[in-house]
């Protein structure tokens, strides 16, 4: 299953991420926030496996769907990912592609435990109608 978390900067995204992570973090210990840099680090509690994209050469929805089929080949205990801020862990400085990299990941997601929630910084209304389902 995908969540996502959309809305323009400054509307309460990352805290509702974070609350929602720690919040499920209280009770199961198979969560892995993917971000690109390390400001949720101090924010979340410590049983969440964080991934700085910083450090591993992925560029593109294509490259990160694989990073992310790795990340549940390693674990199959996962039940949760989290991607805070989907265009600076993709590398794309725009959406185009997300909705095809959406479905992709919910094509992979569908037989497993996994929920993804991804944060989008855009307006929901302008995000692609097949995007915006997962809303």
């Amino acid at each position: 299953m995908i969540k996502i978390i959309a809305g323009e900067k400054g509307t309460g995204k990352t805290a509702k991420l974070v609350e929602d992570i720690n919040s499920v973090a209280a009770q199961d210990n198979n969560i892995v926030c993917i971000e690109r840099g390390d400001r949720l680090d101090q924010l979340l509690k410590p049983n969440v496996r964080l991934v700085n994209m910083k450090e591993y050469p992925v560029s593109g929805y294509e490259q990160l769907l694989a990073f992310i089929a790795g990340i549940c080949s390693k674990d199959y205990d996962l039940t949760h990912i989290y991607i805070d801020s989907i265009r600076k862990v993709s590398g794309n400085d725009d959406l185009t592609g997300l909705d095809t990299f959406v479905k992709k990941l919910d094509a992979f997601l569908k037989d497993t435990p996994i929920t993804a929630t991804i944060i989008v910084s855009d307006k929901k209304e302008a995000l692609d109608p097949d995007v915006q389902a997962f809303c």
